[in-house]
This record gives C-alpha cells, structure tokens and sequence, in this order.
C-alpha cells in the first residue's frame, strides 16, 4: 500500500467555480463575487467582524504586525512549537520573540507561564490553536487586560474550531486562518486575517492595499486613491478565492468527514492496553468544545522509539510525519528570541511527535493495523 500524508479534498463544485472564474470574472486579487461570498461565509459562519482574504496566513499575521505598529525591541510572547511564521510576522517589525513552553496535554501555550515572561517591553500575546484545539481562552484574555497587551490568535489549523460557544479566530483582537494546501479547508496557498475591533479596520484595509486607501475608493467612499502608509501585496487572487469558496461551502462536511477519522484514531489509540504504555496522546480540554479533527498525534517514550517508528511505517508505505522544530533551538530563534522558561515539553514534542494521515478517504484502519504490528515490536 501506499498512503500519503496528505491530501486536499476537491469535488466537482470546485471546479465549476473556478472554471465559472476563469471564464467570467477577472483573476487578480480584488473586489469579485467570489471574493465577496468568502468574506461573507467567514463573517456568517464564524462570527467575525471583519475580515479581509489573504495571501496566506503568514500574510495575515504580518498585517496584525503592521496594525499594531510595533516598533524594534518590543516583545511578543508565543510558543516555540509552532510555525516559523507566527515569529516571523513580528521579527519583521524588529520585535524580539519571547518563547514560553507548551502544556502536555495539548501542546498549546502554558498559560501558567506567561505572567513570568511578561516585561514592560512585552506589547502581545499570540496563542496558537495546535491541530484545531483551543486554548485558555479566558486566561489569555485575563492576562492581555491585565497586562494591556494585544491578543493574536494564531488560529491556521482551528477553521470551525471552537472555545465554549464562540469560534476559534473570532476571540483576540485580531486572528489569523490559514487556506494552505495541507489545512482542512484549502486554495492551495491562502489565508484571512480576522479583525475583530472596528479600531484595527481601516488601518488594516490601508496596510493590506499596499499601503494606500485604495479599498475605500473602490467601495465609492473617495474620489482617488494616494499612498498612505507601508503596505505590500497581501491580496489573494479571485481564482483562488473561487476554489476557496467552494471548499468553504463544504466546510461543515470536510470537518465532520476528518472528525470521525480523528473520533477513530483516538478511540484505538487510547483502548489498546498493550500499545499505549509507549505513547501519550491529546487530552481535549473540556473548553475545546469542538475541534476540526486537523490532526492527530502520537508522541512516544524517546526519540529511538519514535525514528524507528516513521522508519517503520515508511517502509510499510504509509508517510507518517514528525512535526516542528522547536523555534528557540534553530539558529536564528537563538539569535533574535529569548526563552522565558524550561522548555521540556516543547522539546519532547519537537523529538518525539508523529503524526498520522489524516485526510477524507484515508484509509485509517490499514494506518491503524500497520501501528499496532510496529508498535508492538518497539
């Protein structure tokens, strides 16, 4: 057998909006129906106040940089088991990275420890949502009012994800999705940034159109359009805004569909007695009240274990894979960032995490035969 790690799940209604677009409507980036019906399921479906389309969610979160108008030494606080981009979004800006360690259960943000690395540098506070599961989202709350900071959700894996009642992106004051070819709902390369305070609107529409107010004049609200701050090119095309949209009308399915494979996983892997001595899985939170089923994880006793495992299932064709290195180990996390506490289980989870495929029409039992034999003989 042979079963890749991933795989976008794109059906006919797809493909007719993205032939409709080719045929009808132009393909650079701007105002088109396609664009418009994003806007308006993310706002409808996930309770955001504003939004604007990206051209990634590195995109995004580089424009919730620009509307905070950091400036060179201030600090933001964030994991350092995450995506390059969720530093490099505010490195950009001259701002020092200040990592702080993950909790066990969930590899999020250790909330516990964020208080200690808080300075009168620090200016905000980005939570990242691993694999679609919230975090603390009243304690990260508490804390940016306490401490006055901005709240950035770092929400690339968590579209149709929740905290209690409210959606994952819709809480901080600014949020970010990601539409990459390896998230649940995808364009190929894409994103959105969330405004979710009317004050960050403007400056981020500025920002977004490469610096001028050219959004307003397209909307009627100004005779021309001039230069009126740093921007750059963060507008996704309306060809993929098209492919977007259809895969966001089957969002609900394309979620439930991973759910149940997710739903599988879990009960196989936390059931088997004779396995699961050699392994940690997730511990859902009782406030992650849904999750998107973006991935699933093993993280094993030692790193021998967990290389002899990937070698293993590699070998039964089948492409497990590990995930971060963590940010503060790699060179230039050691150059610009500071660690603010122990980072024992981020670096666990950077040597012993893995991965399974996860996708629509995976063929999880076979995933889940093959585990069983290797794990068994480790």
């Amino acid at each position: 057998m042979y079963i890749p790690f991933n795989k976008s799940d794109i059906s006919e209604i797809e493909l007719d909006l993205v032939k409709k677009t080719l045929l009808k409507e132009k393909l650079e980036g701007g105002r088109s129906n396609s664009s418009e019906a994003c806007i308006k399921y993310l706002k409808e479906n996930f309770l955001i106040q504003d939004c604007l389309l990206t051209t990634s969610c590195t995109s995004a979160l580089e424009l919730s940089a620009l509307v905070l108008k950091l400036n060179p030494g201030d600090e933001v606080i964030l994991p350092s088991y995450t995506f390059v981009s969720s530093a490099n979004a505010f490195v950009l800006r001259g701002c020092k990275p200040v990592f702080v360690d993950i909790r066990k259960e969930d590899l999020n943000l250790n909330l516990d420890l964020v208080e200690q690395a808080i300075t009168k540098k620090t200016k905000a506070l980005v939570v990242i949502h691993y694999g679609g599961i919230s975090c603390d989202m009243k304690k990260a709350k508490n804390i940016c009012k306490k401490y006055n900071l901005a709240l950035i959700e770092d929400a690339a894996q968590a579209v149709g994800s929740k905290y209690k009642d409210l959606f994952l992106g819709s809480i901080g004051d600014m949020g970010a999705y990601s539409f990459h070819g390896t998230k649940n709902i995808t364009c190929g390369e894409g994103g959105a940034i969330l405004i979710n305070k009317k004050k960050y609107l403007n400056k981020a529409q500025i920002h977004y159109e490469k610096g001028t107010n050219r959004l307003a004049f397209s909307l009627g609200k100004v005779s021309k359009y001039n230069w009126r701050d740093i921007g750059s090119s963060h507008i996704l095309s309306n060809f993929s805004a098209s492919l977007l949209l259809g895969q966001l009308r089957r969002e609900k399915v394309i979620n439930e569909t991973r759910m149940n494979i997710w739903n599988d996983y879990n009960d196989f892997f936390s059931s088997n007695k004779s396995l699961i001595t050699k392994y940690r899985i997730c511990s859902v939170p009782t406030y992650a009240t849904k999750h998107n089923g973006h991935l699933f994880f093993l993280i094993f006793n030692n790193k021998k274990m967990t290389n002899n495992f990937i070698k293993k299932m590699r070998e039964e064709g089948c492409e497990v894979s590990k995930h971060y290195v963590p940010l503060h180990n790699s060179p230039f996390g050691k150059k610009v960032g500071r660690v603010s506490s122990s980072m024992k289980v981020t670096e666990n989870a950077g040597d012993c995490l893995v991965r399974l495929p996860l996708w629509p029409g995976v063929e999880a039992k076979k995933i889940m035969l093959a585990s069983s034999k290797i794990i068994n003989k480790l």
